[in-house]
């Protein structure tokens, strides 16, 4: 589980490796991401747009951007949560993503919270050491 906070605004991502749609000699791998964006503030939040970096592990980058994410832009009341799930295919059994949400308030401020860096590990990926 990776976690950030920004603004009193939580980032949980919890990735998953997906065996079954996966397919290795064919240079395909897949993960799902389960991402929870908890309101921990006072103030009443909307999520406008997504930024995503998709790295793979030959360190090519993909960006990824967009209104909302997976067809919504849930408004967030303090002390609210919202919960979705999505997939990220590479070429390579490991990777990384991270990225940002854009969020405006009720008075019409707009600021960007971090999703944090999480790792996109598949069984079949080689360790390193960083």
């Amino acid at each position: 589980m990776y976690i950030s906070i920004t603004r009193d605004i939580q980032v949980t991502a919890l990735p998953d490796f997906l065996h079954e749609q996966s397919d290795p000699a064919n240079d395909r791998f897949v993960w799902s991401y389960t991402i929870e964006i908890a309101n921990l503030g006072k103030e009443r939040v909307q999520l406008l747009s997504r930024h995503w970096i998709i790295i793979d592990a030959y360190g090519r980058k993909e960006e990824v951007k967009g209104p909302g994410v997976v067809g919504e832009q849930p408004v967030l009341e303090p002390g609210e949560t919202f919960r979705y799930a999505s997939g990220c295919p590479l070429t390579t059994p490991s990777g990384l993503m991270k990225g940002s949400y854009t969020m405006i308030t009720t008075d019409g401020e707009t600021f960007d919270i971090e999703v944090p860096a999480f790792s996109l590990d598949s069984p079949l990926s080689k360790p390193t050491l960083n």
